[in-house]
């Protein structure tokens, strides 16, 4: 089924859903623990997840094969990334013929970032430049087979300074063929509910996905939140520099302040939430658990 069709559905019912979000991982064996930890949070019951599609492409091979494992092995529902970094045409091809052969029915598609060893996103020749050239050319292979969504950026992006250019060039995406965003992970709730309220005042109508990171530990919020130039929220050090030194306690109060955020955006009128899991489990149960949608809360 279509992410799309499921959101649309969620909203008109006014039932909340979620989904994660899993990355392929270096070795065999990371492999193995990662099936076997989406094995288990397939009992919480995501709408759906889906696969990154690594570094510049570079494990794209595992993407394909992560994707045919969860939709025929596990049953979920699973959106693929597909980005244009170090992609020509003919790569794009077989990722797509891959995924409609697998019965991937939903691509998330991305410019991407630039290789490891670059600094600066180059095209690659005979491929694309924009995501929004991407989703027009799925689009015109595959019509509506796929659902196609997009990346939305709440806190701005840091090759495009400028908010407007941003906002339009979501709107060209989604002008392209682009049927739901989900957004780059942040901690300001307010801020995004404002930029929802700016998009909707552009034209944008499509379904819009807040993407959530989990709090694993002290360093890893630091270092993400820097790495995604996201702002903190007040209140938010002085709740979690008294414990940094205490993973566990980083990951309760950490769930305490995420689930907070999301409650805001329930209340708001947001149904889904997406979880980046970084192939780790108990930060984002313990998030579901603080809202009460693990299956043991709602049927307690």
């Amino acid at each position: 089924m279509h992410i799309s069709q499921k959101l649309e559905a969620a909203e008109r019912e006014g039932r909340t859903m979620f989904s994660f979000e899993f990355f392929p991982p270096k070795t065999p064996q990371g492999v193995q623990n990662l099936y076997e930890r989406i094995h288990r949070m397939h009992d919480l019951g995501p709408a759906f997840i889906d696969i990154t599609w690594g570094a510049g492409g570079g494990r794209s091979h595992l993407t394909c094969e992560m994707v045919k494992v969860a939709q025929a092995q596990y049953g979920l529902e699973t959106c693929m990334h597909l980005t244009c970094t170090d992609m020509e045409t003919a790569k794009v091809d077989a990722a797509l013929k891959e995924a409609y052969h697998a019965g991937c029915t939903n691509i998330l598609a991305l410019r991407g970032d630039p290789p490891q060893a670059q600094t600066q996103w180059v095209a690659t020749p005979g491929g694309f430049q924009y995501a929004k050239d991407l989703v027009r050319y799925i689009r015109a292979r595959y019509d509506n087979h796929f659902d196609v969504g997009v990346a939305g950026y709440p806190e701005g992006c840091h090759d495009q300074p400028d908010p407007t250019a941003l906002m339009d060039h979501l709107k060209e995406k989604v002008d392209a063929g682009a049927t739901f965003i989900v957004t780059q992970m942040f901690y300001d709730v307010d801020n995004f509910l404002r930029w929802v309220e700016r998009c909707r005042a552009h034209g944008i109508t499509v379904p819009i996905v807040p993407g959530i990171m989990p709090v694993q530990t002290y360093a890893a919020f630091r270092r993400r939140v820097q790495w995604a130039h996201c702002r903190i929220p007040p209140g938010w050090l002085e709740a979690l520099e008294p414990v940094q030194d205490d993973d566990a306690a980083v990951r309760a109060v950490g769930a305490r302040l995420v689930a907070d955020m999301c409650r805001t955006m329930l209340a708001a009128g947001i149904v889904h939430l997406h979880f980046y899991t970084m192939n780790l489990a108990q930060a984002t149960q313990s998030i579901l658990e603080e809202l009460g949608l693990t299956p043991a809360s709602l049927t307690s």
